[in-house]
């Protein structure tokens, strides 16, 4: 993930959409993310995620993912963990590196897809447990709970190479149209393993308009386009579910083309092919020290907050396969 300067253009954005007033509400009060999903939360069964698989992934990745080699050594694990839990991934290469997809099909042909992704990819002095091998991490753990689950969406899986060169990744894979025919939404993960909670560990850009939500890393953000509200809607804490983190929802207008630096992560493509997307992040170097450097290891994992971002994640990915309700904003359709 890029610099988190941009997280103050952000604000700007959304607040066109928003109001001042009604930015920082918690997501269940906050009327612009309500989701429409058209099954009742209490008739769906959520699986749990198992702490213990997904720190063993972010152990197992604890090496430097940039050059070829290492990569191909990272592709040969997520292929095989893949195959174990009865996928089929398949290697899709593009001119500066190789993406990995899989798909399991929906029962409803009519319903569409959804999309979850993360890089697996490091800068060259990092082994990037944080950053980002706990959004491959959660994946892995969606693959293994989702994959034999029927549900009316298809699950489709990514994991994009190259995202710390510039998206490349990312930008490959939305190329081909074969991949964006039928998807109706991606979930697109980028440090998601990293909390702090001594006050003031969390920065945020000078000049921020408005009063932050909180100065310690302890909520899970979520970035989405204003177009496709009902997938930021299905991020929320299950009510009693006190041991999760909080969700901040940052809704942003026209696809980000207003705040341009909100465009630095693999969701931004997707966004610039009118395909709805969210970015779930833990706000990168505006609160994890180690960001981009040798000191992100699997010591620096915050296991509390990961687990319960992952949890999140599979609520929200569930919630979306179950549904056949429309993913675009109303007022846009």
């Amino acid at each position: 993930m890029k610099r988190w300067i941009w997280l103050l253009l952000l604000v700007l954005g959304a607040i066109a959409v928003m109001g001042i007033g009604g930015f920082f509400m918690p997501p269940q009060e906050s009327p612009i993310v309500k989701a429409s999903i058209e099954t009742p939360q209490q008739q769906i069964k959520y699986p749990q995620v198992s702490p213990s698989k997904l720190f063993a992934h972010i152990q197992q990745l604890n090496f430097k993912r940039f050059a070829e080699k290492e990569r191909v050594r990272t592709r040969n694990y997520i292929s095989s963990e893949l195959k174990k839990n009865g996928w089929k991934p398949e290697l899709e290469s593009f001119a500066e590196g190789v993406n990995i997809f899989a798909e399991r099909g929906g029962t409803d042909k009519n319903a569409g897809a959804i999309l979850v992704a993360a890089h697996y990819d490091t800068v060259a002095i990092s082994s990037g447990a944080d950053d980002n091998a706990s959004g491959v991490a959660v994946v892995l753990e969606v693959a293994r709970l989702l994959g034999s689950r029927a549900t009316p969406r298809t699950l489709q899986l990514a994991f994009f190479d190259q995202e710390e060169v510039g998206l490349l990744g990312s930008k490959a894979f939305v190329a081909s149209s074969a991949h964006l025919e039928n998807l109706g939404g991606a979930i697109v993960m980028d440090m998601v393993g990293y909390a702090c909670h001594t006050p003031g560990c969390q920065k945020y850009p000078a000049g921020l308009p408005i009063a932050p939500p909180s100065d310690k890393g302890d909520f899970l953000a979520v970035v989405g386009d204003a177009e496709h509200l009902p997938l930021l809607g299905a991020f929320f804490v299950q009510g009693g579910e006190s041991s999760l983190p909080r969700v901040l929802r940052l809704p942003v207008p026209v696809k980000g083309l207003l705040t341009p630096d909100t465009l630095r992560s693999d969701h931004a493509p997707f966004w610039l092919q009118g395909v709805g997307a969210v970015l779930v992040t833990d706000t990168a170097n505006l609160r994890n020290i180690n960001y981009h450097q040798l000191g992100d290891k699997p010591m620096g994992i915050d296991r509390k907050f990961f687990n319960g971002a992952a949890q999140i994640v599979m609520d929200a990915t569930t919630k979306l396969l179950e549904s056949r309700s429309s993913l675009n904003t109303p007022a846009s359709n």
